[in-house]
């Protein structure tokens, strides 16, 4: 078993910055995928961002203002979100996965105001 824990979110005004991290614990040997996912109220859950062996992977609406990187000494994958926007705005959760099994986090709130 996989635990996950966020942490990061918050409530900022538009164009300003976060940075969400989420830590692993438990069985994290070969967690060869992590990343974020968000929910907006009303919307379907949709990948944000993720990393494999170093390969980054990204939607297209957050290129260039989202980062992401994990640090495999802690067991923890970051989430640089920059030039935040309003429609950015959802719950946000770590996602990990283990061979075919696929963990969650509990999701951490994130609100830009414009």
């Amino acid at each position: 078993q996989v635990q996950l824990v966020e942490s990061g979110g918050g409530l900022v005004q538009a164009g300003e910055s976060l940075r969400l991290s989420c830590t692993a614990s438990g069985s994290t040997f070969s967690l060869n995928v992590m990343g974020w996912y968000r929910q907006a109220p009303g919307k379907q859950r949709e990948m944000v961002a993720d990393i494999s062996s170093g390969v980054t992977n990204y939607r297209d609406s957050v290129k260039g203002r989202f980062t992401i990187y994990r640090d495999y000494a802690l067991n923890t994958v970051y989430l640089q979100m920059n030039s935040l926007k309003p429609e950015d705005t959802a719950v946000y959760y770590c996602n990990a996965k283990q061979y075919t099994i696929n963990y969650w986090g509990k999701g951490t709130l994130v609100t830009v105001s414009s």
